[in-house]
């Protein structure tokens, strides 16, 4: 395990052991329905729960990235998440709050609500504005790749070689923040964003390798189609199989679990670092 900090908006938040994001969807159509909470009283009590049972981040979604999913403009996203984080930041006012976006305009509107992380499905690939934002705002930034839009990402994705076209891609994003004085990135190699059944286990067999780029790495797993399309279920039945997976990720060597889940995913973060700890 390795002992990351990254400063959020002048609170530091420590990794000497991993850290459970809890995933809160304000969208009518997220894959797992579960996730989904539009309405201000369930958002609060979501959170509320999250945090009683040990999520360190909660990150906050107003555009449905899975696959084939339909296009919202801005003003919609933004309308989803601004009073979102508005009413978590008065509620939670020491809680880690992360926007889940692509677009800088959200991001920048999500950070003044009182968002201190940003979380970006496309790596800064679908607006050229992502990166000057980050680095004017300061707060962390989650780098994660993605193979096209959510539109088209799974028509038939393909590589030469999957781990390294993502730390090929980590590589030279991470040059570019690095030059425009961004240091707080967490990397994220986006499991189901324009990637096959093989290229999703061949990536958590691998995961070990994108820790090479010196920052925390951030996996979001839960219930995805790479586990209940192998399994021939649903994504209301792959808990089990999320807390398999998070423990394999755990031991490759991820800091930091996005998860629908937490109370499953931190016990198992407590039992791995017991089982490191003998």
């Amino acid at each position: 395990m390795s002992d990351y900090a990254i400063n959020c908006r002048g609170r530091l938040l420590r990794m000497e052991t991993p850290l459970v994001m809890g995933i809160l969807n304000v969208t009518p159509d997220s894959f797992y329905e579960g996730s989904r909470v539009n309405r201000e009283d369930a958002l609060l009590r979501r959170a509320e729960q999250m945090l009683r049972e040990g999520a360190a981040i909660l990150d906050i979604g107003g555009y449905s990235s899975r696959p084939g999913a339909e296009h919202v403009d801005a003003q919609t996203e933004l309308a989803r998440v601004v009073p979102a984080i508005e009413s978590l930041h008065r509620h939670f006012p020491e809680a880690f709050l992360s926007v889940d976006t692509f677009r800088a305009s959200v991001a920048k509107a999500a950070v003044e609500a009182g968002a201190c992380m940003i979380n970006d499905i496309s790596g800064g690939n679908l607006d050229e504005s992502m990166f000057p934002t980050v680095a004017t705002l300061q707060v962390p930034y989650v780098l994660m790749h993605m193979k096209g839009t959510p539109q088209t990402m799974q028509l038939n994705p393909e590589y030469d070689d999957v781990i390294m076209e993502i730390n090929r891609f980590f590589a030279r994003r991470i040059e570019e923040l690095h030059a425009l004085e961004v240091n707080d990135i967490l990397v994220d190699p986006g499991f189901g964003f324009g990637k096959t059944l093989d290229d999703n286990y061949r990536i958590l067999k691998h995961l070990d390798t994108f820790g090479r780029h010196g920052k925390p790495v951030l996996i979001g797993i839960s219930r995805k189609s790479m586990l209940y399309k192998y399994l021939d279920g649903r994504p209301e039945d792959m808990l089990n199989a999320t807390t398999a997976v998070h423990m394999l990720a755990l031991q490759n060597g991820a800091s930091v679990l996005r998860v629908h889940d937490v109370k499953e995913a931190v016990e198992a973060v407590r039992l791995f670092v017991k089982y490191t700890a003998v």
